[in-house]
């Protein structure tokens, strides 16, 4: 989701080839890197709802950058994923991703976005996204940044859904722009407070850490690029030798 890290380097339209060197330029990482992966070439098994590459989102539109409905990662973060998923599987649940790497300029567009007005258009996806909060508070609040995570390539929005293809309750929806969204807190019981502390266990035991302000967000760590905002396109040729 947008909220972001506020960090100063950021590195222009670059294509991180598969198992090639990591970037040079601001901010950059030195030496070989693992390069970025398409997820389904790692585990196909991961159902994949890509939400910015697609209208059913807060903007209500494609999303700068989204190219393509694909998930890309950082091959680690990928490779910790499978892990978590077979575990996942084997208690009668599968992964279904959100969004994973972000290109700077779809961050660049959800900060454009949040200085606009609402207009008429925009009732029904204030009330899906938003409710509780103006647009024009979205920054100031934190729920949207200048520069993101995902931009890195080690982070992911992913929930849980039960084999049948059924999504389990956790809540609230993906980017729900509210403290109800917050992993912990304490008005979501029950079976959706049991379903978020499954999510975070699981992929915890792999290497995920939890934004504690979104269930949904998670950072693989180590981070192969810690200091990198990429801005290639959200393609499978972009991440392909």
């Amino acid at each position: 989701m947008p909220r972001g890290m506020r960090m100063t380097a950021v590195v222009g339209v670059l294509a991180v080839l598969a198992g090639g060197a990591a970037p040079s330029g601001p901010g950059a990482g030195s030496g070989s890197g693992p390069g970025f992966v398409a997820l389904r070439e790692v585990d196909p098994s991961v159902r994949q709802d890509m939400r910015y590459a697609g209208a059913r989102n807060f903007t209500g539109a494609v999303v700068d950058g989204y190219e393509e409905p694909v998930c890309l990662l950082a091959r680690p973060a990928a490779e910790a994923l499978r892990r978590a998923q077979r575990g996942l599987l084997r208690r009668g649940y599968a992964l279904r991703v959100y969004d994973c790497y972000r290109p700077q300029r779809a961050v660049d567009r959800f900060v454009r976005w949040a200085r606009e007005a609402d207009g008429p258009q925009d009732r029904a996806r204030k009330a899906e996204f938003y409710p509780h909060v103006e647009r024009d508070r979205l920054i100031p609040e934190g729920y949207i940044a200048e520069k993101s995570g995902h931009s890195r390539g080690s982070t992911l929005d992913v929930t849980l859904e039960e084999l049948s293809g059924r999504e389990v309750g956790m809540g609230t929806a993906f980017d729900f722009f509210d403290p109800l969204s917050h992993t912990d807190d304490p008005r979501i019981t029950g079976a959706a407070r049991a379903n978020r502390q499954l999510l975070k266990g699981a992929l915890a035991e792999q290497g995920f850490v939890n934004l504690p302000e979104e269930w949904w967000h998670f950072t693989y760590k180590p981070e192969a690029y810690p200091d990198t905002y990429f801005d290639f396109p959200v393609t499978v040729a972009a991440v392909r030798p």
